[in-house]
């Protein structure tokens, strides 16, 4: 089986490009979108670790800095869900004008503030967005009609040891209709560096992706 190839891509917003890596693994059977957390970029080796075992199991990635890096440098800048929400929408929209992408069913890996920027997103997408995935996320800091309107399957997933991010994904989950399951990981802070962790998690993304993405071929956002 041949590996993925990067590719470096920049992406038109209104404020500039932003940049971003693609790889594709020949057949991918879906697409998923990584949001990072505040201060964190597509570099973040974490979630970097998460996207290979998606693309071991066949996923194409996309990790991508959702701010310039002249917005990154404003601290206030990293914590403004709509923006971080719009920009993801753009990208969104950009992966489907994509002939590599264009059919592939996409799914969202949103880490700290990305998750409430992929619940938003999810949200606004409707079917066209078939599953997400929260690492140590903030799903608390989407506004709560958003999370009202979040339908796909979605999985949280806490360290053991974050209790007060724990605490704000019980509660955000309660405000979500659809499939929601939060899976505590065991022996994790929030950053999920204990020994085993960040395996675990990249495992249960790769299972809950494995489990919503439909085939390829589906065209993304059919009903």
């Amino acid at each position: 089986m041949h590996a993925a190839t990067e590719q470096l891509v920049r992406i038109p917003v209104d404020a500039g490009l932003i940049e971003g890596a693609l790889e594709c693994p020949p057949d991918s059977q879906g697409l998923v979108l990584f949001a990072h957390g505040s201060g964190s970029s597509r570099h973040s080796p974490r979630n970097n670790h998460v996207a290979r075992v998606l693309r071991e199991r066949g996923l194409a990635t996309l990790l991508v800095d959702l701010l310039t890096p002249e917005e990154d440098r404003v601290y206030a800048t990293r914590f403004d869900i709509p923006l971080l929400t719009q920009r993801l929408l753009d990208v969104t929209d950009w992966a489907r004008r994509q002939p590599a992408t264009a059919l592939l069913p996409m799914g969202y890996f949103g880490a700290s503030t990305g998750a409430a920027a992929a619940l938003s997103a999810a949200a606004s997408q409707g079917a066209g967005i078939r599953a997400v995935v929260s690492r140590g996320g903030r799903p608390d800091l989407a506004p709560a009609r958003d999370l009202a309107r979040v339908q796909c399957p979605t999985l949280l997933l806490v360290g053991a040891c974050d209790e007060e991010v724990l605490a704000l994904n019980r509660c955000a989950a309660a405000h979500m209709p659809g499939p929601t399951h939060l899976t505590i990981v065991p022996g994790a802070t929030h950053l999920f560096e204990e020994p085993g962790t960040l395996e675990a998690v990249a495992r249960l993304a790769a299972d809950w992706f494995a489990q919503h993405l439909p085939t390829r071929g589906a065209p993304s956002g059919a009903q």
